[in-house]
């Protein structure tokens, strides 16, 4: 069969989509399929263009009407599809349903061609709000217009929630995936037992991975030390739970705003904290792997109620499980709610309790390689398997 995965945007080297994109191409590969990767970037020459694997099928030019173009023309895609005899279009959603994709895809429908289109999170309409840029609240709002009549051409959708129907069409429920080939394990410079604890949380951050409730719970935690260090002095009686210092590595980028929202608060609140709260910047490669295995524990999603999602399989906590190094999130996710290796924080707006962290790490030890075997079910392979499984028995 032949497969055009479909994407609205270009790819870059540190990002998390565009990796996951080209893994879900590489599991569809791997299932004997030949796929054709058509996504929309820049040509060398400035010149805006859709590619299928590295061809260019459609030249929009260059100015602000070439911007228009490539927004309302997919003519170039349908042809491709004929030409070359694709059979199934695998599409990735963009929150970009206008009229004219709409009728891109029921030329697809008539034309005999199978399609899906995959929702990587939802519900989404909630991470919208007055912060939002104006273009952006502009494109969901035309999404929200259209979406329905959109889907209605589609054989199904993929979703990596519990919800059986989006939009007013059947879902394929799969769990984000994982890749071994690209993830190097874990290898912890020093152990917890014996050292400083530090946190690492990966993330283009936004709202909902409340990784200023790690802050603030550090901050806290600092606050509580020093109560429990003058109570010593005072009486003589030491505290339960031992203490030790504590680092909170964030790797990714930070909006300007969402830096004086939710964390420059706090550390004017817990100045004493500034010093372990590290902000590294978009890492990746050998300068990611060296901050993983400078961190014993890893901090997942912790606010993903501000959008009203209770129920997500993040990419995330797989990643984390790939490298295999025991983390904390927030939500509800099945892959992982029963693992040993992983901690429930409450889906609320209270601090991170440090000190339950620092217990856990301290009673426990896990072997890199034993978290990784637990997700072995969850690699791409498999997961894009049931996409085509469900197609092939769908009516």
């Amino acid at each position: 069969m032949k497969i055009l995965f479909l994407v609205y945007h270009g790819f870059s080297e540190h990002s998390g989509i565009s990796k996951k994109i080209h893994y879900q191409v590489k599991g569809l590969k791997e299932n004997g399929y030949d796929v054709r990767l058509c996504y929309y970037d820049f040509a060398e020459n400035g010149h805006r263009c859709r590619f299928v694997d590295k061809e260019v099928i459609g030249d929009y030019g260059t100015g602000a009407w070439a911007a228009v173009r490539q927004r309302m023309d997919y003519n170039c895609i349908y042809d491709y599809c004929v030409r070359e005899g694709i059979e199934f279009v695998y599409a990735r959603c963009f929150m970009n349903a206008t009229p004219w994709l709409i009728r891109f895809f029921k030329k697809i429908h008539k034309a005999g061609i199978r399609a899906v289109t995959e929702i990587p999170t939802y519900p989404y309409d909630q991470e919208f709000n007055r912060h939002t840029k104006w273009d952006m609240l502009l494109g969901f709002w035309l999404d929200k217009c259209f979406r329905r009549r959109l889907y209605k051409y589609m054989d199904a959708m993929v979703t990596f929630s519990d919800a059986q129907e989006i939009f007013g069409q059947k879902t394929i429920n799969i769990s984000n995936g994982v890749d071994f080939d690209s993830t190097p394990l874990h290898n912890p410079q020093c152990s917890a037992l014996n050292a400083p604890l530090h946190l690492i949380g990966v993330a283009e951050v936004h709202r909902w991975h409340a990784f200023d409730r790690v802050v603030a719970g550090i901050g806290e935690y600092y606050s509580q030390m020093s109560k429990d260090e003058g109570q010593r002095v005072r009486t003589g009686e030491q505290t339960s739970g031992e203490r030790k210092d504590v680092y909170f590595h964030i790797v990714g980028g930070v909006h300007p705003f969402h830096m004086k929202t939710y964390f420059t608060p706090l550390l004017d609140k817990y100045p004493f904290i500034k010093d372990k709260i590290i902000f590294h910047g978009t890492q990746f490669g050998k300068q990611l792997d060296d901050i993983f295995n400078q961190c014993q524990f890893a901090i997942g999603s912790l606010g993903r109620h501000r959008s009203g999602i209770t129920v997500i399989k993040t990419l995330k906590n797989r990643e984390y499980a790939t490298r295999g190094i025991p983390f904390i999130y927030s939500e509800t996710d099945s892959d992982f709610d029963h693992q040993p290796y992983v901690l429930k924080a409450p889906a609320d707006e209270t601090p991170i309790d440090i000190q339950k962290i620092v217990d856990f790490v301290q009673t426990h030890q896990w072997n890199p390689e034993d978290i990784r075997k637990t997700v072995e079910h969850l690699q791409w392979k498999i997961q894009m398997k049931k996409v085509m499984d469900a197609i092939f028995t769908l009516q």
